[in-house]
């Protein structure tokens, strides 16, 4: 019977192995997310692993040659409990695979860390050094504040790294 396993591979080769352990006709999942990668002053979107040196692999461990996946190259070790490989508990794999997109990532929605009402600090812009009140995350990279100016209040938009807390 097909169960999923988990395999461990060396950093930053999830997709490396992804690839040989396909060639040796292994069905495979490799769960990505978007995430935003910062380079000198630049900020690109990337494919990445939702869980970095990790990927499952689909096996029958009584018909398959599951031993020849410690060998492959990018691969650390398929992960075992004592001779042999432990199974992902059932519908875990296929839970993660409804999250995904039609672009094939899983979104993930990282909650803001502020509540309404909290006192926020404006870091980057013509605004920095300004402060303003939390009223919502508008989506998860923008922040909607109330801000005082020229003796009333407004309400803008910012990136979410562009602010802080006060204090």
């Amino acid at each position: 019977m097909k169960r999923w396993y988990v395999v461990y591979t060396r950093t930053g080769l999830e997709r490396m192995a992804l690839g040989h352990l396909e060639e040796q006709n292994f069905t495979v999942y490799l769960p990505q997310r978007q995430k935003e990668r910062r380079h000198a002053r630049r900020i690109d979107t990337i494919k990445a692993p939702l869980f970095p040196r990790y990927l499952f692999v689909s096996l029958d461990i009584e018909a398959d040659q599951w031993r020849s996946i410690n060998g492959t190259y990018g691969v650390s070790y398929l992960v075992t409990m004592g001779e042999k490989p432990s199974a992902v508990p059932p519908g875990i794999v296929e839970a993660i695979r409804d999250q995904e997109n039609e672009e094939g990532l899983v979104e993930i929605v990282e909650p803001h860390p502020y509540a309404k009402g909290d006192v926020i600090e404006i870091t980057q812009g013509v605004l920095a050094d300004q402060t303003g009140i939390f009223k919502c995350g508008a989506d998860k990279q923008r922040v909607t504040l109330l801000l005082s100016l020229l003796g009333r209040e407004t309400e803008i938009q910012l990136p979410a790294n562009a602010v802080r807390a006060y204090g």
